[in-house]
């Protein structure tokens, strides 16, 4: 048997989630009311139920804030904490709670018309919102304590892969073992976290990131295009059939060179591998062997995108700024070249004690981003900078 918990996110909200906090206090409230007041605890669940059978229109709201017992209670505010922050943080406090009671509703929904049974509880609101965090945020990596007989211990995992392997697959259709659970309405919930959320990116309601599942998806798209028509002799970023150039002049290498020319080729050929593997721990280690054989070699914006932001998850500052510094010298025009320049800043500011580099970087971010918490925060380091 083994015991697994996720403990902790690698990001942490740039703002206070006020929304958030406020339902954890207000689910804790309810919760406590038979002890500061003459109704029972059976009394509110019976009252505030879904039942299925008969609903009333509130129910359908009444019952996420409801707790058969302490470690149901725990458990789900604890979920709410770890996933909920920054979520309401990306959302704001008006959009993440409504957002939030939009998720009770719909997992309501959802097991009234596969269940019969009553439900209390507000896992369903919880997996909407661990949903949207699956959506938002999925390359930041989630912490998991795990006890196993005698061993105890921590690792990481991406939040794409706990979220949906762990918590959606395994969690509520492998393992659907223990009574009076409601599976379907956590399903429910997690189908209109991530459904919602990717709609709101794809039309532009949400600001989009660089490191959000809609821009995975996008990405997976363009690469499935570019390997399709690469095939077919085309190169689709020239627009035009891919031809082989023949040098007027045959420039000779010497066997050292051609060694290195081929341990160039060698090594970027893996890290395209690793990339489409989506090994991003194992195409960084390559790249940082391929810039140590040639300090010139550019990759494809993609891939030096998604190892400069792998080297950042692993404490490599120094290697990420120059690969930051090399996909804006290359990659000028990025369309979210904004947000490399706050990195670089950040970077520049909080891990590598550069004020000059980190000033200018910021600067450069600051009158060009539109997130309001990254603009705060932007104008806040710049700030702290400035003295």
């Amino acid at each position: 048997m083994i015991f697994v918990l996720p403990i902790r996110t690698s990001i942490r909200p740039w703002r206070t989630p006020y929304a958030n906090y406020a339902l954890i206090a207000i689910n804790i409230f309810i919760f406590a009311m038979p002890f500061i007041s003459p109704f029972s605890h059976e009394r509110i669940i019976e009252t505030f139920m879904l039942a299925p059978a008969q609903p009333q229109m509130w129910q359908f709201v009444s019952y996420a804030f409801l707790h058969s017992g302490f470690m149901h209670l725990f458990g789900n505010m604890f979920f709410l904490y770890l996933f909920g922050n920054n979520v309401n943080d990306k959302l704001g406090n008006v959009g993440y709670l409504c957002f939030y009671l939009a998720g009770a509703i719909f997992s309501a929904i959802g097991h009234s018309l596969l269940r019969f049974s009553p439900v209390v509880g507000a896992s369903g609101a919880i997996a909407a919102v661990t949903g949207a965090y699956l959506v938002l945020f999925p390359q930041t990596l989630v912490t998991v304590f795990y006890w196993f007989i005698y061993f105890i211990d921590t690792f990481e995992v991406s939040a794409l892969f706990f979220i949906a392997f762990k918590l959606i697959f395994w969690d509520n259709i492998v393992e659907r073992r223990i009574t009076n659970v409601a599976y379907d309405a956590h399903l429910c919930g997690y189908v209109f976290g991530i459904l919602s959320m990717l709609g709101l990116l794809a039309i532009g309601v949400i600001s989009q990131s660089p490191f959000d599942l809609w821009a995975m998806i996008k990405r997976w798209n363009r690469q499935r295009i570019y390997r399709d028509v690469v095939t077919t002799g085309y190169d689709s970023f020239a627009g035009q059939r891919v031809m082989k150039t023949v040098p007027d002049k045959e420039v000779k290498l010497t066997p050292e060179q051609q060694q290195i020319q081929e341990k160039v080729r060698q090594l970027r050929d893996a890290i395209s591998s690793r990339i489409l593997e989506r090994n991003l721990a194992a195409s960084a280690a390559i790249y940082l062997e391929l810039v140590r054989l040639d300090g010139s070699q550019i990759l494809p914006r993609q891939q030096l995108l998604d190892i400069a932001n792998q080297l950042v998850s692993e404490g490599k500052h120094t290697e990420a700024a120059q690969a930051y510094e090399f996909f804006l010298a290359a990659y000028g025009n990025y369309e979210y070249s904004e947000q490399i320049e706050l990195m670089l800043g950040l970077l520049y500011s909080r891990y590598l004690d550069k004020p000059t580099e980190a000033l200018r970087h910021l600067e450069a971010a600051a009158g060009k981003l539109t997130d309001p918490g990254q603009t705060k925060m932007c104008q806040e380091e710049i700030a702290k900078l400035r003295g």
